[in-house]
């Protein structure tokens, strides 16, 4: 940037996990290469992982994520519902602050906030993202990483790829991060009234509902990882919510990658247990999830419910994910509007 100094504008930044360009061999594997290399993703020494990764992992690993993706992927957008979700997000939430400020809910003079999104791994990047509300005259910036619980393996690399993108800049925005989100009323609020009104729309009642969160190395959280006791406070505060003893609202971890011990119990041997113990009608809610994506629709909504009707289970819903809902928007809404206090 050159010349003066810009009218001062407020940026606010939505970041999600990320997505592949698209589902073919070669963008499968240029996804994987950045997601799997990210050190606060896999912590195994770089001489044990670097063979492992680049000589087995992304030369048979690709082709199978490839037939997951193209299940979900929407062909029309041609893009998976990941990044869909995530850029409706930023829209609503951009129409959301125009509309409190135009009302005077946030107080003063209207400000101008500029509301954009990114992914951490894939496109769109996230330097990317703070050059462009940079560039627009953004001199601060709310960095919102759309995890409720935090793990190192989220939301601190999120930061991580924001603090590089600063370490080139010289005239850096003042920043921010939006803090983890597992507890507030309003996300236990928004939770219990999606999982009630999907409920509700259903020809039977659930006799267990799981409570399914994407799991970690058991090693990360003996370190120091507050990952799991997010996560057990999100369910407990929504299985209190909701007036379940723990025995009809269950907890359970999935999508684990590799030999280590990961966070137990684990969904898919939970799924298959409650089959087999007789329940015949099961819910599986995703909170650890903002938006939808291959670990909910594909994971949870085809392999696992295969999974349950296998072992004996009759009927199976998976409740979709806040996303960009009213109820969604309520959380992400009043999340931000939280974090710019003082600067609005």
């Amino acid at each position: 940037m050159t010349g003066g100094a810009p009218r001062e504008k407020i940026g606010v930044l939505l970041v999600n996990l990320g997505t592949p360009d698209a589902t073919d061999y070669w963008s499968m594997r240029r996804y994987l290469a950045e997601f799997l290399s990210d050190r606060r993703v896999i912590e195994t020494p770089r001489w044990i992982w670097w063979p492992i990764l680049n000589l087995i992992i992304l030369s048979f690993r690709p082709k199978r994520s490839g037939r997951n993706y193209a299940a979900i992927w929407d062909k029309e957008l041609n893009e998976g519902p990941l990044k869909t979700i995530t850029r409706s997000q930023s829209e609503k939430l951009a129409q959301l602050l125009s509309g409190e400020a135009e009302a005077g809910g946030i107080g003063g003079e209207p400000p101008q906030i500029l509301v954009d999104w990114a992914m951490r791994y894939g496109n769109p990047p996230i330097k990317a993202g703070i050059d462009k509300l940079q560039a627009q005259g953004c001199t601060r910036l709310l960095l919102v990483p759309l995890y409720p619980q935090y793990a190192a393996a989220t939301s601190a690399t999120v930061c991580d790829e924001a603090f590089e993108a600063l370490m080139e800049m010289r005239w850096q925005p003042a920043l921010r991060v939006a803090p983890p989100y597992y507890a507030e009323p309003f996300y236990i609020e928004a939770l219990t009234a999606s999982l009630k009104a999907e409920l509700a729309r259903l020809d039977f009642a659930p006799e267990v509902i799981l409570v399914s969160f994407h799991g970690v190395p058991q090693a990360y959280v003996d370190q120091g990882d507050p990952y799991f006791e997010h996560c057990k406070e999100t369910w407990r505060l929504l299985r209190e919510r909701l007036e379940l003893t723990p025995e009809q609202c269950r907890l359970s971890f999935q999508s684990r990658f590799g030999p280590a011990k990961w966070l137990q119990p684990y969904t898919d041997q939970t799924v298959k247990t409650l089959a087999r113990q007789g329940i015949k009608r099961l819910a599986v809610i995703t909170p650890g999830f903002a938006a939808d994506c291959l670990e909910t629709i594909e994971e949870i909504g085809k392999e696992n419910r295969d999974y349950f009707l296998a072992n004996g289970g009759e009927k199976f819903v998976r409740v979709p994910c806040l996303n960009d809902s009213e109820a969604g928007m309520k959380v992400i809404f009043a999340l931000v509007k939280r974090e710019l206090a003082g600067w609005v």
